[in-house]
């Protein structure tokens, strides 16, 4: 038996005990999540498709996790303007497993509807370092000596005087 739901704008096919990322849910984890936007469900030979949803399907998913996914660089460049912007971006998920797929929500029960406490997972225990002796202070450090100042430099040399323009002549010309 397995259905197509819809959630976060993406279509799912999910069969009972899979286990997918979907977009990110606002549920805490060891809730459980209700997908009543159902487009189809197959059980056997029988395959029910809605319009676009069924009207009384729904699916059960228990929320394992909120993490964030990788993340994914984006890089902007205009050639020859130097302009250049790099931005990362880490799109929310919610880890779910698909508990329950019925084509009658009637017939879901409370004991199905209760949430489910998931067992506290063990975080691993990291090894504890020996302490050693606390750390030296660091010295202060030496101030370098001062740097010796460059000698004067020498007056530039005098500016060329200008020569004045020859006066100007008439140019006669022979008649």
């Amino acid at each position: 038996m397995y259905a197509v739901i819809q959630t976060g704008g993406k279509q799912y096919r999910v069969k009972e005990g899979d286990v997918l990322s979907v977009e990110k849910l606002n549920i805490e984890p060891g809730r459980k999540a209700q997908f009543d936007r159902v487009l189809l469900i197959e059980d056997g030979d029988n395959i029910q498709v809605g319009t676009p949803v069924l009207d009384n399907a729904m699916v059960l998913a228990l929320v394992l996790e909120n993490y964030k996914d990788e993340k994914v660089l984006v890089f902007k460049k205009k050639r020859r303007k130097q302009f250049r912007r790099t931005r990362g971006h880490r799109q929310p998920l919610t880890k779910i497993r698909i508990a329950r797929i019925t084509a009658d929500r009637t017939l879901l029960t409370a004991a199905d509807l209760a949430e489910e406490k998931l067992a506290p997972v063990e975080k691993p225990v990291q090894k504890v370092k020996p302490e050693a002796a606390p750390p030296a202070p660091p010295p202060e450090p030496k101030k370098a000596p001062a740097k010796a100042k460059a000698p004067k430099k020498e007056a530039a040399k005098p500016k060329a005087v200008k020569k004045p323009a020859p006066p100007k002549t008439k140019k006669t010309t022979k008649e």
